[in-house]
């Protein structure tokens, strides 16, 4: 088995704003894992607040040995290897664990979802995000997702009410939100909340910055609308805690290190009887068609990283119009479609 790795870059189609200013790129590194003439693909993506970089990711992936792995093979058994290897780089892990479970669904002949036990005609529609901005670009934005259903709205910058305002000026969709950890709040947090439930918002995704357990709790015991942790809650030993504080949990690839813990969080959450958004990051086809293998499990879906891209080199699962379409292609279903590998 051979791991073989590409650094790459992702252009925006519009600038994001985030805390500390704008960002039109985001890095990600592209992996790929060969054996017996199949080949699987994996992506890390690495937006800002993970802490992981091109140089991070490939450090890591230099410490990963697979050659001794011939032949069929778990993935949960060899990410449990690999997980040791270091603490943290999370993104790094998914990016190798993608490309496992690619690889194996290749060499059975079977998509994701069937390994999985997913019924492919349960995926839900994905959101389709409109980022902070001024009135002019945010209306811009609303037009060029008038075939998507749902609309995502990033808040927390302090005019979030005039932003919604904005949004319901021009559509009736339904909305969720993400506060992305910027409101203070709680009494003003709750009055927002209410505000938006009459605004026919659907969910609020992490109001407060992710240690404010108790004030998540605060909110979330008088919240007319769910509650869902996103920052809170990285990984499967967060759901406990989340689930005294939070009606639900927003799975990341990037975020768990890949398939093999997310399954194990959905489970989790499940027992727990927490609500359960699949998101992503910023990435393209070949991180998020292994994302939506998992959707028939969710109450909702955030995957829209690849329509808000220019240069997405992966044709995978199909977004039109939001509903997710589960291609039936062996693995996770994407298809390389530039030469990034160089061969």
């Amino acid at each position: 088995m051979k791991l073989t790795w590409q650094p790459y870059t992702l252009e925006f189609k519009h600038p994001f704003r985030i805390a500390h200013g704008v960002r039109n790129t985001t890095p990600v590194v592209f992996t790929r894992i060969e054996q017996d003439g199949f080949t699987g693909y994996g992506e890390a993506s690495m937006p800002p607040y993970l802490g992981e970089s091109h140089d991070s990711v490939l450090a890591f992936l230099k410490q990963v040995q697979l050659e001794s792995i011939n032949g069929l093979f778990d993935p949960d058994e060899v990410m449990q290897t690999v997980d040791a290897i270091a603490e943290g780089n999370a993104a790094a892990k998914a990016s190798v664990d993608i490309a496992l479970h690619d690889l194996l669904g290749k060499m059975k002949g079977k998509p994701l979802y069937e390994l999985f036990g997913a019924d492919p005609a349960s995926a839900p529609c994905t959101s389709f995000t409109i980022g902070m901005d001024d009135t002019e670009m945010i209306l811009q934005k609303v037009e060029e997702a008038q075939g998507y259903p749902i609309l995502k709205v990033k808040l927390g910058g302090g005019d979030d009410i005039h932003i919604l305002e904005t949004i319901r000026s021009v559509t009736d969709k339904p909305l969720s939100v993400d506060a992305n950890q910027g409101w203070n709040n709680k009494e003003e947090a709750l009055e927002m909340i209410y505000r938006m439930k009459d605004m026919q918002v659907t969910f609020v995704e992490q109001p407060f910055s992710k240690n404010r357990f108790g004030d998540h709790a605060w909110l979330t015991e008088r919240s007319p609308l769910p509650v869902i942790a996103d920052e809170s809650c990285q990984r499967l030993s967060d759901i406990a805690r989340c689930a005294g504080s939070f009606h639900g949990i927003n799975i990341k690839l990037m975020k768990c290190t890949g398939l093999s813990e997310a399954r194990k969080m959905i489970g989790e959450a499940q027992k727990r009887n927490l609500k359960i958004l699949i998101g992503c990051m910023s990435e393209t086809s070949c991180a998020v068609s292994a994302a939506a293998a998992l959707t028939p499990f969710a109450n909702w879906a955030d995957l829209d990283g690849p329509l808000l891209i220019k240069n997405n080199v992966f044709n995978g699962v199909d977004l039109d119009k939001g509903k997710i379409r589960l291609s039936a292609l062996p693995g996770t279903g994407a298809v390389l479609n530039s030469p990034v590998f160089g061969t």
